[in-house]
Formats: C-alpha cells, structure tokens, sequence
C-alpha cells in the first residue's frame, strides 16, 4: 500500500470547506476523472468514474469524524482506494486543507493501465494537486460570491429589483 498526503491554503473559513466536502453531487467540479455523483443512504455516494476512457460506477462510503474538520472515505467496490480530508483552521478566514490517500500502486496499474514505478506516483501525486487547486478555486469563489453585496437594478423610473426580485 502507497500512501500519498498533499495539503493546500484556501482563504475560505473552516466551515465554508467543510460544507463543500460535503456537497456530493458537486464532486465532478473538483475531482479529477468524476462524471457524476449522487448521494444515497445515510453515508454513501455512487460516482461515475472515468477509467481509461470508459465509465465505471463506483460505490464510496464517507465517514464524518473530529467534529467537522475530518471527513473519511473508502470506495466499497473496483479499485480499492481510502482516505481522508482533514480541515486545519489557520485563523478565521484561512484553511488549510490536507488529504490522505491510500492506494495499492499494482492494483492502479492494472486498473488504469501506463507506466509502474515513479511514473505512476507522479501521475497520482499530480491528480491529486490539480484536485486540491480545483476545490480551493471552487470554495474561494464560493465564499467570495457570499461576501458580494446584493446590487440594485433599475429597470425603469420607480422600479428597482435586487438581484432579480
């Protein structure tokens, strides 16, 4: 077993991360190879995966635990993968972000075919990073969009809408 952790600074509060981790069916937006994603039950998600060049379902149980700022995961079927997400306040803006992946490096090759060795950590490290970059620009937005003042739109003498109401 292969063990990769990777972490990354977000200007986002704890919470904000937190509840993102969590929204399922917006996984495809920052993981790498996810098509699709729908929760179900109490703690599972069914995720259509891309896997070299065709799509496989792939059944994930996800685990809560240390109040709010770890959320574990382990696919139930296929590739056998587990990790986690842990949820560092730095202040009260500022997160950071690390992950954990456990990985059986032959059963990825055999898997996802290509090269064995360095080659292959590499191309994992390298998903996982531009997974990172991708939920920190999606959390960002989102924290930003938040923070942005309703404008009013006038649309004619009298009549004034705020953010299209």
């Amino acid at each position: 077993m292969s063990t990769l952790e990777e972490q990354i600074d977000i200007e986002a509060p704890v919470l904000a991360a937190w509840e993102q981790l969590h929204r399922v069916h917006e996984y495809p937006r920052f993981l790498g190879g996810v098509r699709s994603a729908q929760p179900h039950g109490r703690n599972l998600a069914h995720l259509g995966v891309e896997i070299a060049g065709g799509e496989r379902d792939v059944e994930t149980e996800i685990t809560d635990r240390g109040r709010g700022r770890v959320m574990a995961w382990r696919t139930l079927d296929g590739l056998p993968l587990h990790g986690a997400f842990a949820l560092r306040p730095l202040d009260r803006t500022r997160t950071r972000v690390q992950i954990r992946v456990e990985y059986d490096p032959e059963e990825v090759r055999r898997v996802f075919g290509g090269p064995g060795g360095f080659a292959l950590a590499g191309a994992v490290e390298r998903t996982v990073r531009s997974d990172l970059e991708l939920f920190r620009e999606l959390v960002e937005a989102r924290v930003a969009a938040a923070a942005t003042p309703a404008e009013p739109v006038v649309e004619a003498p009298g009549i004034v809408e705020v953010n299209g109401i």
